[in-house]
């Protein structure tokens, strides 16, 4: 029977998906009807609260009509959309997280000065799509230890790699050290790709696995940083179960269970946390405690597009 319950720290929404959600916000008070190219943030619930609002999802910038606010979202696009979003008159609003518009750039350079860019990254993954869209005939994907070894480049080419940024850091860590050995020349980003959220939550849950027995990550399926927090677990030992939210929640896990562990993915809002807590209040724990407390500073300033609007509206 589960006795206590362990909040790992931080969790939950980072600056980059506050912004985007943030966005769509604004954009609906300021203009009514906005449309948004894919899921904003790969979370259900917030997809459905934005929708409430008066947001409309399409899975591609042709579906908004022609001179509609559209609203990019945080995983990033690649060029083609501006161009064809340009195309059609859409007052566009770039919401995508400043540390993937990093490792945009990152390629953009790399390609434009010579080198072969190896992105290390999960195919059909909207960032990673929006990053080899950037350079698409020198970007090489490598998605494993596997693909990295079997690499092969002319004699001579010069080599550079980035990575998406909600990655397993200890499985990137792996792929970079084969590319290393393998080219001893590649050159690295001057920063980790890696966004400093997917690696503190990461390194929360690592931290609390001592104390649990079952770990419950609440995040949505396509939601790659919260997928990598399930692996993080399993990897050290410990059951673990994704979860959109408390209704998921099967009771023959917490068979022969004393301590849970829930964290949350980057794009999950905390009140999906608040309803795991209460459900197991319903059920009889009383002792439901914060672990390994890290306080994240990072903030955001809204995409440019929509403070130079607020900025104009402020001063009419």
């Amino acid at each position: 029977m589960v006795q206590r319950v362990l909040l790992a720290s931080p969790r939950g929404y980072c600056a980059g998906v506050e912004r985007a959600v943030e966005a769509v916000a604004q954009a609906l008070d300021l203009y009514g009807t906005v449309y948004v190219r894919k899921e904003i943030v790969h979370n259900q619930h917030v997809v459905r609260d934005l929708q409430a609002r008066g947001a409309v999802f399409v899975q591609d910038e042709q579906e908004a009509p022609a001179e509609a606010t559209l609203v990019l979202s945080a995983h990033g696009v690649a060029p083609e959309v501006y161009e064809r979003s340009a195309q059609l008159g859409h007052r566009t609003i770039d919401a995508t997280c400043p540390l993937v518009t990093k490792v945009h750039v990152q390629a953009r350079r790399f390609a434009a000065e010579g080198y072969q860019v190896v992105l290390i990254g999960h195919a059909g993954h909207e960032e990673v799509v929006g990053t080899m869209g950037e350079a698409p005939e020198s970007i090489t994907l490598v998605e494993s230890v596997a693909d990295a070894e079997a690499l092969s480049f002319p004699e001579g080419a010069k080599l550079a790699y980035v990575t998406q940024t909600t990655l397993s850091v200890e499985e990137t860590a792996e792929i970079i050290a084969v590319l290393r050995r393998r080219f001893p020349d590649i050159r690295s980003p001057k920063r980790e790709d890696i966004c400093y959220a997917t690696s503190n939550r990461q390194w929360a849950v690592k931290e609390m696995l001592p104390q649990i027995q079952l770990l419950l990550v609440i995040g949505s399926k396509n939601s790659s940083n919260s997928n990598r927090l399930v692996d993080v677990a399993r990897a050290g030992g410990i059951e673990a179960h994704l979860i959109e939210d408390a209704a998921a929640i099967e009771e023959s896990w917490l068979e022969q269970v004393d301590t849970v562990g829930i964290t949350s993915g980057a794009s999950a809002p905390e009140r999906l946390v608040e309803g795991v807590c209460d459900w197991f209040r319903e059920h009889g724990v009383e002792r439901i405690e914060q672990a390994n407390i890290v306080d994240e500073h990072v903030e955001f300033r809204l995409p440019v597009e929509l403070r130079r609007e607020l900025s104009a509206r402020e001063g009419a």
